[in-house]
């Protein structure tokens, strides 16, 4: 007898019943397909990892809408409906709902190691000398903060640009300027930590990576908090992500280590 028709005639004497599997709606994740170590399409970047733990966590699974990560990613994304999260956002972002904070991490100055420079701060009188990468962001070449705080030190005709989205027909285009200090393209170059970090590793030629100081400059911050981010009106959302963060911080703060993520604590305020 077909199971239906023998729960049938259970259920007719009270015999049966009836299994009702719960289901959960996809995590939907709005994320860049070609940005490791964050991200990418094969769903290698570390964000990937955090949203499967989010996505394991809640029983369920994740949906991606792919699109690169830069001007209008939000606007076309998160805003405009296609998502409900995005991993990786700057906590103090004006256009969504931030949760808080799950690492902190800083520019850096990337060296390779058999030249022992220890460049540690933007005050070092050696890179006056030294030809220094740095990273040019946005689709209008605007300057990073390390690039600002070099300018501010009449440091500015030994820099060398690399663009943060550079081509993206290659693999993980802002990985160049990591590569570029390698390869003695550059002596120094002053990089956003976890890129750094990243692809640091994947060198041959060994690196060294000291993170920029101070983390103020000039009062521009050169280390900054990231969190998830949601649209602003959804404050359920953003309550069950901040307990996953607070649940989870030892598993999240293992893939940050995995990923060679440099972190940095907030710094003291004294008054």
């Amino acid at each position: 007898m077909r199971l239906a028709a023998l729960c049938l005639v259970l259920m007719i004497g009270g015999g049966c019943t009836r299994a009702v599997v719960a289901t959960q709606p996809p995590l939907r994740v709005c994320s860049d397909p070609n940005n490791l170590p964050f991200s990418n399409q094969q769903q290698q970047g570390f964000e990937n990892r955090i949203a499967d733990l989010l996505a394991r966590d809640l029983g369920t699974t994740v949906e991606y809408t792919w699109w690169a990560q830069r001007r209008g990613f939000l606007r076309n994304t998160l805003l405009a409906g296609l998502c409900d999260v995005v991993i990786g956002l700057p906590r103090d972002i004006e256009m969504a709902h931030t949760t808080q904070p799950y690492y902190r991490s800083t520019y850096v100055f990337v060296t390779r190691k058999a030249r022992g420079l220890h460049i540690r701060s933007f005050d070092d009188a050696a890179l006056r000398q030294l030809r220094i990468g740095v990273q040019v962001i946005g689709d209008d070449g605007a300057n990073s903060p390390p690039a600002h705080a070099l300018s501010r030190r009449g440091i500015v005709n030994n820099l060398i640009g690399y663009s943060v989205y550079g081509d993206y027909a290659t693999d993980s285009p802002p990985s160049r300027i990591v590569a570029a200090v390698a390869i003695g393209e550059v002596d120094v170059a002053a990089v956003w930590g976890p890129l750094a970090g990243y692809f640091a590793a994947e060198q041959r030629e060994p690196l060294d990576i000291v993170a920029v100081h101070p983390q103020i400059d000039g009062g521009l911050p050169q280390a900054f908090d990231l969190s998830m981010a949601v649209r602003r009106n959804d404050t359920a959302r953003l309550r069950v992500l901040n307990q996953f963060l607070q649940r989870r911080r030892a598993a999240i703060d293992g893939i940050l280590d995995r990923y060679h993520v440099p972190r940095a604590a907030r710094p003291e305020v004294r008054g």
